[in-house]
């Protein structure tokens, strides 16, 4: 299949340099300008200069192509989406934008290719893994969905350092959170619902942030009484983020909270991503839990060094890039999280990466 991907940062990079090594694809990289990101990337992948956000300039750079990735700004998707309609290219996003997936959502309605909103980490692996867990239950009480992506080496009263973009951080701290409590759907405040959650040996806190669940409210509508997705930090790291979005009042000031972010917390490739998905519910007339957790570490992929939150966001775009050529995804329309088969995920040459 023939894919270009949009977007030329950390994760475009690392979805080219991962989909090219594995050999089965040819792959176009566009941006308005390339940088460091790009320099360790093989002179298979095509590059090209464009700019995402005109759309001429789009229309012209889809050519020739099968399928687009948008990798860049999440304020971009729905018109990338438009554009991949028009030109009659299968579409994929990381995002975890609400406002843009709906956006992306109501474009697939006619579409004659598919559209695969949120396939990335979170949303995106760890919600079609709930959803696999889910399978062979008689009822679905509760599924729960924790995600920490955090310094394998935490200092400081804050214990974090920005493994991603930090506006995407500044987004899931602000916005307001989709879950399902007590059989409704409804919208709960981020920074609240904290809890302690014990994995692998390691303390953490969690607590509700925005756009973790994607479109999974959707599948599991009216099938459960509680679905919900927390962040997992370091204990302590809450009690600040509220004094700052609450107390100092940076909630209503995201671009300065942006700046005091990016000039106190510093940037670190030595991160883990550590992910945790449970099911509760009655399989053979017994409640019954099904779990499935991960840690995975920053490594080596094929020649380049990738963080955790770089790698596992990267994996699991490809895969799903991967099963819609093999077939195995539809081919029209709106892909969510439960069109996409957990073990077959897994399965694929980049899922293995979070074996």
């Amino acid at each position: 299949m023939r894919i270009l991907i949009l977007g030329a940062g950390r994760i475009g990079t690392a979805v080219a340099h991962m989909m090219a090594a594995g050999g089965a694809h040819e792959i176009t990289l566009a941006d308005r300008s390339f940088g460091v990101e790009a320099r360790q990337l093989s002179s298979r992948i095509r590059r090209i200069e464009a700019d995402a956000a005109d759309p001429a300039a789009l229309d012209a750079v889809m050519q020739g192509h099968d399928a687009v990735l948008a990798a860049g700004p999440y304020h971009l998707c729905p018109q990338i989406a438009e554009a991949a309609v028009r030109n009659r290219l299968h579409y994929f996003d990381l995002t975890e934008d609400v406002r843009s997936t709906r956006a992306v959502a109501a474009l697939a309605a006619d579409a004659e290719t598919a559209l695969v909103p949120q396939c990335g980490l979170a949303p995106g692996v760890v919600c079609v893994m709930a959803h696999g867990l889910a399978h062979g239950f008689e009822t679905v009480d509760a599924a729960r969905i924790r995600v920490g992506a955090l310094p394998a080496h935490p200092t400081g009263p804050l214990g974090y350092a920005m493994t991603w973009s930090t506006a995407g951080v500044v987004n899931e701290y602000c916005n307001p959170c989709e879950a399902i409590w007590n059989g409704e759907r409804r919208e709960v405040l981020p920074l609240e619902g904290e809890e302690t959650v014990i994995l692998h040996g390691t303390t953490y806190e969690a607590f509700n942030t925005s756009g973790g669940l994607g479109m999974l409210a959707d599948a599991f509508e009216g099938k459960v009484r509680t679905l919900d997705y927390k962040t997992l930090r370091y204990p302590g790291h809450r009690a600040i983020m509220k004094l700052l979005l609450e107390d100092l009042k940076l909630r209503d000031r995201r671009e300065l909270l942006e700046q005091v972010l990016e000039a106190a917390v510093p940037t670190t490739d030595q991160d883990v991503v550590v992910l945790s998905v449970s099911v509760d519910g009655i399989a053979d007339g017994r409640l019954t839990r099904r779990s499935w957790s991960r840690e995975v570490g920053a490594r080596e992929v094929d020649g380049m060094h990738m963080s955790a939150i770089r790698l596992t966001t990267a994996a699991g775009v490809a895969a799903v890039i991967d099963l819609l050529a093999e077939g195995r995804l539809p081919r029209k329309g709106l892909v969510r999280h439960d069109h996409i088969d957990a073990d077959a995920l897994l399965a694929n040459r980049y899922g293995r990466h979070y074996a």
